[in-house]
């Protein structure tokens, strides 16, 4: 997530200046034509185009914005959940001989969240869980597809055998299954996001009319500005393939991108909090890099 107040020039250029250098080529193209070869400009009704297409942008916009907002409620959720499981554990297991058991399911929840983060990004989630987990602990839950999903089954489990032992009533085990709940439900309105797609007219109309109106753009400008075409056009282009580019990059919150929803900060934040419930040195919260907060 880019945390500068105001984007980078050298961010900017690298993003856009792809599809900036072909549209000024295509500028210079068409006023070079329409002086050797004069041509009658058709009167395009441009403005009328050109509001047409923002509004659907807009559109297309405020949904992929929604969906990375989501994200971010979501591992907000996470956070919540995470720091009451940690807060139960200790309260409802004083018991000594707990402390193991305490302990455990405080570094379960630290290893399922880094194994959620990596799983929707794609990353590999072996190193991140034996980090936190021996690998007798670790191994079912990384046999499983759903590896984070694999970790939380084991922490009700382990809830479960503390209450067989006497360690916590019935009372106690509800209410940190509740917050379990709660972690899993979490879990699957991120994996939704990640998984369904925005509808494809979605994706594939607002690409196609904002590139149509960039090519038509410099044709139905060029008898107006005349050698100031080019400048003119491609600043003009320049506006709508930035709003385009903007709902290309919020539309997947989780995709390892500077734009998406920052999980190794949040992980960390989950990490530090539950390290210092348990009395444990907690890492350091992580810093942005570059105006950068992976």
């Amino acid at each position: 997530m880019i945390v500068d107040a105001t984007p980078r020039l050298k961010r900017i250029v690298a993003e856009v200046w792809k599809p900036l250098l072909g549209l000024f080529v295509w500028d210079c193209i068409v006023t070079v034509t329409y002086f050797l070869l004069p041509f009658k400009a058709p009167s395009l009704p441009l403005t009328l185009f050109g509001s047409a297409l923002a509004l659907f942008l807009g559109f297309r916009d405020n949904s992929a914005y929604q969906r990375w907002w989501e994200g971010r409620i979501l591992w907000g959720a996470m956070i919540n959940a995470s720091r009451n499981l940690a807060r139960g554990a200790r309260n409802f297991l004083p018991d000594p001989e707990a402390h193991d058991l305490k302990r455990t399911i405080v570094l379960r929840q630290i290893a399922y969240v880094n194994a959620l983060r990596c799983q929707l990004r794609k990353h590999p989630r072996d190193e991140i869980v034996l980090k936190f987990l021996s690998q007798g602990e670790a191994s079912p839950s990384l046999a499983r597809v759903n590896t984070a999903n694999g970790i939380l089954d084991g922490t009700g489990r382990r809830i479960d055998e503390a209450r067989r032992r006497g360690w916590i009533d019935t009372i106690q085990q509800t209410s940190l299954e509740s917050v379990l709940i709660d972690i899993a439900n979490a879990q699957g309105g991120m994996e939704r996001i990640k998984n369904t797609p925005l509808p494809n007219q979605y994706r594939f109309f607002p690409n196609f009319f904002t590139k149509l109106f960039c090519v038509l753009l410099p044709i139905g400008l060029v008898e107006t500005l005349g050698f100031a075409t080019p400048i003119g056009s491609t600043i003009a282009g320049l506006m709508f393939l930035a709003v385009l580019q903007i709902g290309d990059d919020l539309v997947d919150p989780f995709a390892d991108t500077i734009h998406d929803v920052p999980l190794n900060a949040m992980c960390r934040t989950i990490e530090i909090d539950l390290l210092e419930s348990i009395g444990d040195t907690p890492p350091q919260p992580l810093t942005p890099e570059k105006g950068v907060l992976w």
